[in-house]
């Protein structure tokens, strides 16, 4: 992004209103969708994507948009996954750091009394409680905020009037759309991660993601786990071990080179094993594991200015395989 670019973006509420027409899009196709709205008086928009609702592919997919503020093309394509025919979910974006650090990142831990959740999507950028918006210069005053919420529960009426009040709107501004890991659209908006974990592990690594003018990626979409914590081991090794990202960047060579083996997931230590084994290892504590793990398997970078070429990292089969129930 140019100075332009970035006073734009710190003016105008752009993410949360373009992410608006998303919300009114579901809002006429909730049977087909198979998603349900919640009654809360005057508590905003809650919809129901897979806690109670049973959900669907294309409300996955429809999820996965609303995280990215509707910056990234997001879609189900063939593969294969160790010689086995495994569907993938694809996605790519020219506008990568808005759609992903700004609104897919699930950045914000929303906890209010006994309800927790993890947070995403561009309300993240009218809140402004993140060290990554103060580096990268960004944030909104919205008038009226979209998240998608990460929970096994609907949020409670503090949690969205938590929300609201963080964000400075009314809590009849809020859209909160909900899905637990383990629903087949919860699962899928999680897998639509895989552009968003290789920019949030270059920005970890202090690479200047501004350079980065496009990206895709893919990930295997992983079987829909009978409980969270299954699905979050499931989730994080389909994109640990079998992501793919496509990045195109400007610049100078000498620091892509530099910095590009310490971006696939294959840079932590503990990488090679199942996640939920990692994590248990970790006595289920996130902040205790290697945070270099968490990258797509394999990087590709291409130069635009150079026109040179770099790979990083790789798939491994053996561990989706055993992950997935296969091995």
């Amino acid at each position: 992004m140019n100075d332009d670019d970035s006073d734009l973006l710190e003016s105008d509420p752009i993410l949360n209103d373009s992410t608006w027409d998303l919300v009114h899009q579901i809002l006429g196709s909730l049977d087909e969708l198979r998603v349900e709205p919640v009654d809360y008086d005057g508590l905003g928009l809650i919809l129901d994507f897979g806690v109670d609702a049973p959900g669907s592919l294309a409300a996955g997919l429809a999820l996965a948009e609303v995280c990215t503020a509707g910056l990234a093309d997001i879609s189900i394509v063939p593969g294969e996954m160790g010689g086995i025919g495994w569907p993938q979910l694809f996605v790519q974006s020219d506008d990568p750091v808005e759609a992903c650090l700004f609104s897919q990142y699930a950045g914000w831990q929303i906890a209010v009394g006994e309800y927790f959740a993890m947070g995403s999507g561009p309300m993240r950028a009218a809140a402004n409680k993140e060290e990554l918006f103060e580096k990268l210069g960004y944030n909104e005053e919205a008038f009226g905020v979209v998240g998608v919420l990460e929970s096994g529960q609907l949020p409670t009426a503090e949690a969205v009037e938590e929300i609201a009040s963080s964000c400075n709107v009314d809590p009849d501004q809020v859209a909160l759309l909900v899905a637990p890991t383990a629903s087949i659209a919860g699962n899928m908006q999680v897998i639509a991660r895989s552009v968003e974990t290789s920019l949030h592990k270059l920005f970890e690594l202090g690479f200047d993601v501004g350079r980065v003018e496009s990206a895709c990626g893919s990930a295997p979409i992983s079987p829909v786990a009978k409980d969270d914590l299954t699905g979050i081991g499931l989730t994080n090794d389909a994109i640990l071990y079998g992501g793919r990202v496509t990045l195109w960047v400007n610049g100078d060579d000498d620091s892509i080179r530099e910095i590009g083996p310490q971006v696939p997931s294959s840079a932590s230590p503990v990488y090679g094993k199942p996640f939920l084994e990692i994590f248990e290892a970790a006595d289920r504590d996130f902040y205790k594991i290697d945070p270099n793990l968490f990258s797509p398997a394999e990087i590709l970078i291409h130069n635009v200015q150079t026109g040179s070429t770099f790979h990083f990292g790789g798939i491994d089969h053996s561990v989706l395989k055993k992950s997935f129930g296969l091995g």
